[in-house]
């Protein structure tokens, strides 16, 4: 989980020019915001690991949960261009 992820994405966004798409969007953000991106990613990896089969409800890729939050942003903000 990535915190403060409405404040982040507006920054992201602000600094692109144009019309922009989830995938440039998550491409701007993981440039501008790598320390989320990699705790994102080691969040992932720990859950994961620590799970056990058919115990836990198998969480998305961090690939895609980041994309579904922007994705969800941008519908929310009305700025998917």
């Amino acid at each position: 989980m990535i915190l403060d992820i409405e404040n982040k994405l507006e920054h992201v966004v602000t600094t692109l020019e144009g019309t922009y798409h989830t995938q440039e969007v998550f491409t701007k953000f993981i440039e501008l915001h790598p320390k989320e991106w990699k705790k994102h990613k080691i969040e992932y990896s720990k859950f994961n690991r620590s799970k056990q089969f058919g115990r836990t409800i198998p969480l998305p890729r961090p690939e895609q949960s980041l994309k579904k939050m922007i994705s969800t942003w941008l519908i929310l903000h009305k700025k998917n261009g």
